[in-house]
């Protein structure tokens, strides 16, 4: 009987010890889980102040950025009456779904409810497509003065930003504000996924070669652009969207970025503005292969995806040294905005403005600077210095973009302050 109350007791003191200790231990696992999801999270630099800049002069060029291009003499975002507004393509007097998607991306980034919300409205109201094949999608093109559409057809790229920056929304704002975000962004998805080639229409993705098409339309269905593809955006669907259709994403996220590896010149990292799905260039009736107006976007990308989710570390790391390292060679307050893959001048050039000429853009100023976020070499800081002092104003021959040169320029500005994020939900 005693032995067995002594063996009692030690049965006791050892439950007690158990149940003392494991708060403990479950407080250790959830400190290294914590840690683990910390390491985890993007580390959004602001190469600006590495650079040597003060945050004040920082914050001071961005708002001056997106003055003089949303509110200032030469803006392209207008209002009309209480509850619309766009992005205007000035120079060729129309309103693109590229800029409304990148107006409300920058909208979502800078905490400019009023304009997002004034850009998607005139976005479904006069660019969606309500009924038939095209249902869900917009048109890439419209008349700001008639609303006359353009074109019906779609870029895919427009509805890429559509999508990502209204689950972006619906993550900041929430979906009780006057426009339910992520419904909005299901419509699209979810219509998206109905295009089954009926009256020639399809996904914006190449279903068979989990890629972006150029157009989700006709042959344009076939063949893609390199500056449409954006991994992270496609991590972003796989988190948010909530669709069913999150191993297809990451899987296309994945595609993208072996992707990239094929379309950019393995030593000068230039890639053709149009290419097949294996990414050899794609020559069209309108222009012959050559990096151009959409390829500047790349560099910038790739930079986007680098902060975001580095799952292509090693490669894109050596894609930003080899692309900086190129445009170096050209002089860096010079290197022009076009080129052959091989980094010859090219023959063709695509005219931009009443003259034709190569010319050192600020466009692609800025986008090769966002490659410093991945380029570790120490004298890559020239681009940011090289961005920092450009402006956005004419150049010699009069030609003036504040379109997409001044979006490009806008963009490079958020993601080298370290204000171009994934947007999480708000906890409450």
């Amino acid at each position: 009987m005693i032995e067995y109350k002594k063996l009692n007791i030690k049965i006791s003191a050892f439950v007690m010890i158990f149940i003392l200790t494991l708060p403990l231990s479950g407080l250790g696992q959830n400190k290294k889980k914590t840690a683990k999801t910390e390491s985890e999270r993007p580390q959004y630099r602001n190469l600006f102040k590495e650079a040597g800049y003060s945050q004040d002069e920082i914050d001071k060029k961005l708002a001056k950025a997106y003055f003089d291009i949303f509110e200032g003499p030469n803006k392209v975002y207008f209002e009309e009456g209480d509850s619309l507004g766009y992005v205007s393509d000035v120079k060729n007097k129309d309103a693109r779904t590229e800029g409304m998607s990148y107006g409300m991306m920058v909208a979502v980034q800078l905490n400019k409810k009023e304009v997002f919300d004034r850009l998607w409205r005139w976005s479904v109201k006069y660019m969606q497509h309500q009924d038939g094949p095209r249902e869900g999608y917009f048109a890439w093109s419209v008349n700001p003065e008639t609303k006359k559409q353009n074109s019906l057809g779609s870029a895919s790229d427009g509805e890429l930003y559509y999508i990502t920056s209204l689950l972006f929304a619906s993550n900041k704002w929430g979906n009780d504000t006057g426009i339910n975000y992520y419904k909005e962004a299901r419509r699209i998805l979810d219509a998206m996924w109905k295009k089954d080639g009926t009256g020639n229409v399809h996904n914006i993705i190449n279903t068979e070669h989990k890629q972006i098409s150029f157009v989700p339309e006709g042959g344009g269905y076939n063949w893609t652009d390199p500056s449409y593809h954006v991994p992270a955006f496609y991590e972003i669907w796989a988190c948010y969207a909530k669709d069913g259709h999150e191993q297809f994403y990451k899987e296309c996220a994945g595609v993208s970025r072996n992707f990239l590896h094929k379309a950019c010149h393995p030593v000068t990292g230039l890639n053709s503005d149009y290419t097949e799905f294996n990414g050899e260039p794609h020559p069209t009736p309108w222009m012959p292969p050559g990096f151009r107006y959409d390829s500047w976007r790349v560099p910038m990308n790739i930079a986007m995806d680098y902060t975001w989710y580095r799952k292509d570390k090693e490669w894109q790391e050596g894609y930003a040294k080899r692309f900086q390292n190129f445009l170096r060679s050209k002089g860096l307050d010079k290197f022009e905005d076009q080129f052959n893959l091989d980094g010859s001048t090219p023959e063709f050039v695509l005219q931009a403005g009443p003259v034709k000429k190569l010319r050192h853009s600020i466009g692609l100023v800025a986008t090769s600077a966002t490659a410093s976020l991945v380029n570790q070499d120490k004298e890559s800081l020239d681009f940011v210095h090289a961005v920092w002092n450009a402006k956005l104003e004419p150049y010699e021959d009069g030609y003036f973009d504040p379109y997409y040169d001044g979006l490009m320029y806008l963009f490079g500005l958020m993601h080298l302050s370290g204000k171009y994020q994934i947007i999480v939900p708000e906890v409450k």
